[in-house]
C-alpha cells in the first residue's frame, strides 16, 4: 500500500517530507490539500487527519501522523535510513537539532511568513512588533547556527541527516518572507551546499517557488 502524504506543494513543511522521501527512495502518493482554498480547515479534514487543520499529514494504512519532523522519522524507520544518523551518538544529535529547530527556529520563520506574506495576500495590516520579535529570535538562532556550521558541510556528522532538512525549512520562503539569514556566511554556505549536493532539495525548491509565485501572480499580489 502506497503511503499517502496530504499537503500543498507551496508548503515548506511538505517540502521537508517530499525531500526526505525522495532521498530515501520511498514511494509516496501526494494528495493535494489546497491551503489557499482552506481545504485543511474543513470538518472532514480536521476530524480524520489533523484536528489542528495543518499539513502535511501521513496516512499509511491505519497510521495517521502529522508534523513533518515526526513523519520524516517514521519514514526513516520504515526505510532503515541513515538520515537519522550514522550511530547512536549521532542519532541523539539529530534529534537534538530537530527539536531545537521546532522550538527555536522554524516557528519564528512561520510567524514572518504569516505577517509578510499571509497578511499581504489577505489585505490585512502587518503586526510590526510581531515581525520585530520574530526577526530577533531568528537572528539569535542564526548566530548559533553560523558558529556551529563554521568548517562544516552538515549539521551532524559528515553526511546529510534529517537535522539538515528540518533546519533548511525557512529557506523555502527566504525571498518572500525575508527572514534575516543572509547576514550569516557559514549558514548561507551550508544551505548553498545543500542546493548543490542534494538534488531532491533543489527539485523541491522549484516546486515550492512555482506554486507560491503562481498563486501570488494570479492574486495580483506583489511582496
Amino acid at each position: 500500500m502506497t503511503i499517502k502524504i496530504y499537503g500543498d506543494p507551496g508548503s515548506g513543511s511538505l517540502r521537508r517530507v517530499t525531500t526526505a522521501a525522495k532521498i530515501m527512495g520511498i514511494e509516496i502518493e501526494h494528495v493535494m490539500v489546497d491551503l489557499f482554498k482552506g481545504e485543511s480547515q474543513t470538518d472532514e479534514f480536521k476530524s480524520r487527519l489533523n484536528p489542528h487543520g495543518l499539513t502535511p499529514v501521513l496516512e499509511d494504512g491505519n497510521v495517521i501522523l502529522y508534523e513533518a519532523a515526526a513523519i520524516n522519522l517514521y519514514l526513516a524507520a520504515k526505510a532503515n535510513s541513515p538520515l537519522v544518523g550514522a550511530n547512536a551518538e549521532e542519532r541523539f544529535q539529530v534529534l537534538q537539532w530537530m527539536f531545537w529547530s521546532g522550538e527555536q527556529w522554524r516557528v519564528f520563520a512561520t510567524a514572518l511568513f504569516d505577517e509578510r506574506v499571509g497578511k499581504t495576500v489577505m489585505g490585512l495590516p502587518k503586526n510590526e512588533p510581531v515581525i520585530e520579535f520574530a526577526e530577533g529570535k531568528l537572528r539569535a538562532a542564526a548566530k548559533v547556527l553560523d558558529q556551529h556550521l563554521e568548517g562544516r558541510k552538515f549539521i551532524v556528522g559528515e553526511t546529510l541527516t534529517l537535522a539538515d532538512i528540518d533546519i533548511a525549512g525557512p529557506f523555502s520562503q527566504i525571498d518572500r518572507s525575508k527572514p534575516p539569514l543572509r547576514d550569516y556566511p557559514s549558514l548561507m554556505a551550508w544551505h548553498d551546499n545543500l542546493l548543490q549536493s542534494v538534488p531532491a532539495w533543489a527539485e523541491t525548491k522549484v516546486e515550492v517557488d512555482r506554486r507560491i509565485d503562481s498563486f501570488l501572480s494570479s492574486a495580483g499580489v506583489t511582496l
